[in-house]
């Protein structure tokens, strides 16, 4: 349905930091950038783009895609060493489904930020 999300912010480069450091777990990376702008994504496709703005933050939640539990692991604790809140921390979350597996952080601009693996 969606074919890509833009986040706002005024910590353009904190925010592009973090981002690069808790979706590499997952298999995403910098693909893109310009000036003030950076996407993110996989096979070449960028699926989420991050904007500086002098209007603020957006504030979304967001779940991202992942292939492995252990990489939702890997999410969380590069998360959290990036900077994020914890919201979550990695476990099955039975009442969504007998395997979703799941972490929540709040990023650093407030956004509600979640890994899914929905695979045993």
């Amino acid at each position: 349905m969606l074919d890509h999300i833009g986040l706002r912010t005024k910590k353009f480069d904190a925010l592009v930091g973090f981002y690069e450091t808790c979706l590499a777990p997952l298999g995403y990376a910098k693909l893109s950038t310009y000036e003030g702008g950076a996407g993110f994504g996989k096979d070449e496709v960028p699926s989420l783009w991050i904007g500086e703005s002098k209007d603020g933050p957006s504030s979304v939640h967001l779940a991202f895609e992942s292939p492995t539990r252990k990489a939702v692991d890997a999410f969380y604790k590069a998360a959290i060493e990036g900077g994020a809140r914890d919201n979550g921390k990695p476990g099955i979350r039975a009442d969504y489904g007998a395997n979703y597996y799941a972490a929540f952080v709040i990023d650093p601009d407030g956004n509600n930020i979640e890994a899914v693996c929905m695979t045993a």
